[in-house]
């Protein structure tokens, strides 16, 4: 079974294509084929998107479902007005919002993803700059300035939750690469002893590190079975015995890896998530 789906948003579409891709995982045996249609923000570009939605009911003989953002009424009526099962995910929150809180909501496209304040976007910039900066232990001068070090096998995750957590919250994240020698004697390098407390352990299957490994560097020793059994078994036991807290990142996206561990530390971010 396959259902054509529109997102539609007068801005970014990020907001629409969360909200909407987050529903549709809870139906599983259907095959979605997603479009968005962005920066929706004139009649003329609304009429355009109808007849884009018009054409797909047409040739699948089926309602496409639309998920819309779009913030101004009349946008809105041309695109609702298509042949479309139309989901408003503002509409459903933003009325109840307006009579619990009695204030009427100031109806500004692109709130959710613009730069907000000056501070928060700088705060996130200087995070993605200092999480790229000390990717892979390239440089330890600042880490009395990180939030978190995360410590793991290659490839098991470190680098894009560095990064997303720098963007999506501003966290100051680094990640440091254990050496086979580290792993061998369960030590725990010396230069990361002063910042124990802003450690955090990354371990993953070896049978999926395997896979990701062999992605990268096909029948090497880098990628062989043992060698990811070895050195996942080596950092579980280094995380247990210097006390470091550790999660599993198998079956993880970097979103929901990234949430873990603020969970886990009991910390916000340094500023609101961008999106979700």
């Amino acid at each position: 079974m396959k259902r054509k789906v529109f997102y539609v948003s007068d801005r970014t579409g990020i907001t629409a294509e969360t909200l909407g891709h987050s529903l549709l995982t809870q139906f599983e045996g259907i095959e979605f084929e997603r479009e968005s249609l962005r920066f929706i923000d004139s009649i003329d570009k609304a009429h355009a998107a109808a007849e884009s939605i018009n054409e797909a009911a047409a040739q699948t003989g089926v309602k496409p479902i639309v998920f819309s953002t779009l913030i101004e009424a009349p946008v809105r009526d041309v695109v609702a007005a298509s042949q479309c099962v139309y989901f408003d995910l503002f509409d459903v929150f933003i009325d109840p919002l307006e009579q619990e809180l009695g204030v009427m909501s100031s109806h500004t496209a692109g709130r959710t993803h613009g730069m907000g304040s000056a501070n928060g976007y700088t705060t996130r910039i200087d995070a993605v700059n200092f999480a790229l900066q000390h990717d892979d232990g390239s440089t330890m001068r600042d880490y009395a300035r990180a939030d978190l070090i995360l410590l793991g096998v290659s490839r098991s995750g470190k680098t894009p939750t560095c990064l997303y957590m720098a963007l999506q919250y501003g966290i100051f994240a680094a990640n440091y690469p254990l050496t086979e020698d580290d792993m061998n004697e369960l030590r725990l390098p010396e230069r990361l002893k002063p910042y124990h407390a802003k450690l955090f352990g990354l371990t993953i299957k070896p049978e999926r590190l395997q896979r990701i490994r062999s992605e990268r560097r096909p029948n090497s020793r880098y990628a062989s079975l043992h060698q990811c059994q070895f050195e996942v078994r080596q950092v579980e036991a280094m995380y247990r015995t210097h006390g470091i807290p550790i999660l599993d990142s198998t079956t993880m996206s970097v979103e929901e890896i990234a949430a873990t561990i603020l969970d886990v530390l009991n910390r916000e971010g340094r500023v609101a998530p961008q999106s979700g």
